[in-house]
């Protein structure tokens, strides 16, 4: 398997670091790392007709891949997610054009998947020998399982509210779980705290460079899907907003090798009205988002009071020409019943979000009823 990944690159300051060795954020600003591709040499030995005889998991985009060696590919049968045609509910909202991008077909059931599947590789690549995450739910279970699959041993921080149902796959999965009084935040600088005399590796999201590049392939299956062209809308769940950034760099990287143009969707980024940091950074036109105080909400995976990407997704909303919303729990709650209902897709919280988001941005115009719309379900039905 022949790999493309150049070096990686500092996603503000451009400062260039290799590859081969294990990295988290800028050594310079602290701003998260992308990985770089020859995309030169993309162009012109890699075409869309190559894909037709691959196996449908997200690994099949291997090009634009970091993995260097196939036999550190760590895999528990990823496929390739679904792009369902909401009629009845678009019926009913007069969107013909509405699709939802259903996550929860993954292993571990969400979109964590992708980048802890994308980490784990990774690190087994690096020799990396403990991982530490901070979670609020997904990703921890997503760790757990893939870091296990590679004999790995991994460290998980999650408040003691996280959903059960996280909580105990950690632990059929023996990660070492601590559960603290507190937010995702506050877990995150336990790890920041610990990890240099424990030897960890820290995981957490756009603090290394890898997650992102999991992430990522959600954009590129959404593109072949549609036959490598891209939706008018996307509309997603906001919490660390790796997807959305991930999302933005693989519709960047996909034109640099031409196969497609310069189409880009409007970013719409939904968050809870309890924890709603780049909704407010994005009303008050700013470029970074201030920590929100008291973080609340029942969709845990929005219950997080401040991302270290925070720049890159207010940049690719507003580059994208979308907008940012909040949406109550009631809400949500409320929308939590409409796919199973009409479409027969089981949501998490986050996923019931997006469709909560649906009415007010009909009602304000942000939407209309001639765009092509995909909606992201992240996750599936936790009770």
């Amino acid at each position: 398997m022949k790999h493309y990944l150049q070096h990686l690159e500092c996603s503000k300051c451009k400062e260039i670091y290799p590859h081969d060795k294990p990295q988290n954020v800028c050594h310079s600003c602290g701003k998260p790392l992308f990985a770089c591709y020859n995309l030169d040499e993309l162009t012109n030995t890699w075409k869309p007709d190559s894909l037709l005889t691959r196996e449908p998991s997200f690994w099949r985009y291997h090009e634009l891949l970091p993995i260097c060696n196939k036999a550190n590919i760590v895999s528990i049968g990823e496929t390739m997610t679904p792009l369902i045609h909401a009629k009845r509910l678009g019926s009913q909202l007069s969107l013909p054009e509405l699709w939802i991008k259903d996550e929860s077909r993954l292993p571990t059931g969400s979109f964590k998947a992708r980048g802890l599947a994308m980490a784990v590789s990774k690190a087994k690549e690096l020799g990396t020998k403990n991982l530490a995450i901070p979670s609020a739910g997904n990703a921890a279970t997503a760790l757990s399982v893939y870091a296990a699959c590679a004999g790995i041993p991994a460290h998980i921080f999650m408040p003691k509210d996280t959903p059960s149902f996280n909580i105990k796959t950690c632990q059929l999965a023996g990660a070492n779980v601590t559960l603290i009084d507190g937010l995702i935040t506050d877990a995150g600088k336990i790890v920041a705290k610990r990890k240099e005399v424990e030897g960890w590796f820290d995981v957490s999201t756009l603090k290394e460079p890898y997650r992102v590049e999991g992430k990522k392939t959600m954009g590129f299956e959404l593109a072949e899907q549609l036959s490598w062209k891209l939706p008018d809308v996307i509309i997603y769940p906001t919490g660390g907003g790796t997807g959305i950034v991930g999302m933005w760099k693989a519709f960047n990287e996909l034109e640099a090798i031409g196969w497609i143009g310069k189409k880009r969707p409007r970013f719409i980024s939904v968050q809870a009205t309890g924890c709603a940091p780049i909704v407010k950074a994005w009303e008050e036109d700013n470029q970074t988002a201030e920590p929100w105080e008291n973080a609340h909400t029942l969709a845990s995976g929005l219950r997080v009071p401040q991302a270290i990407g925070d720049f890159l997704i207010l940049e690719t909303i507003r580059k994208s020409k979308g907008t940012a919303i909040a949406v109550s729990d009631d809400a949500i709650l409320k929308a939590r019943q409409v796919l199973p209902t009409t479409e027969g897709i089981l949501t998490c919280p986050e996923g019931a979000a997006t469709v909560a988001a649906l009415k007010p941005l009909l009602e304000n115009g942000t939407i209309k009823p001639s765009d092509q719309i995909v909606l992201f379900n992240t996750g599936g039905f936790q009770a």
